[in-house]
């Protein structure tokens, strides 16, 4: 029986930590959903749903077993719904676990038919968050072009052309 997984979040923007994770689930589950939150609760994000989905997809094109869609509702309804048996999460540091505990605690209250399981990013992606990716362009380097890398239409690895849509992050010093 395939174990299909989903990886959930508002990827606002999608980080290089992100792309790390998927590819790392890819490598243990048999398909892997990335289901970009369009209800994004008390948070205001910098792209629209459209825009994330549309990012992800371009970042993550290369990855056989991934497909990105939206979804609105609780995750673990979406995960229920679709066949998708965990949720991937991924833990930057212990001031991440509590908040993770609680969310996969209540998930297995409402229902006993999806696991979550924890992945840690590759070191050099531990402190790259979106909400940081977010604060260092809106205040500092709202020019500063801190993109990971997508794929042109001929295939060409390229940047996203727009400075705003550039902040994708990958605040590790490449080189």
């Amino acid at each position: 029986m395939p174990v299909n997984a989903m990886y959930p979040g508002t990827f606002d923007p999608i980080t290089l930590g992100h792309e790390d994770l998927v590819r790392r689930a890819a490598n243990l589950f048999d398909k892997v959903i990335v289901a970009i939150a369009a209800n994004t609760g008390s948070k205001v994000p910098m792209f629209s749903v459209d825009e994330r989905v549309a990012m992800a997809r371009d970042a993550l094109a290369e990855i056989d077993n991934v497909e990105v869609t939206r979804y609105n509702g609780l995750t673990v309804d979406f995960a229920e719904e679709n066949d998708l048996r965990v949720i991937v999460r991924g833990l930057r540091a212990v001031s991440d676990f509590e908040y993770e505990f609680q969310l996969a605690n209540m998930n297995r209250h409402l229902t006993k038919k999806v696991e979550t399981a924890f992945l840690t990013p590759t070191e050099k992606y531990n402190f790259i968050s979106s909400s940081l990716v977010r604060e260092v362009t809106r205040r500092r380097y709202p020019r500063v072009c801190l993109a990971i890398s997508t794929r042109s239409a001929d295939g060409a690895n390229s940047r996203l052309a727009s400075c705003r849509l550039s902040a994708l992050a990958d605040l590790a010093i490449e080189g």
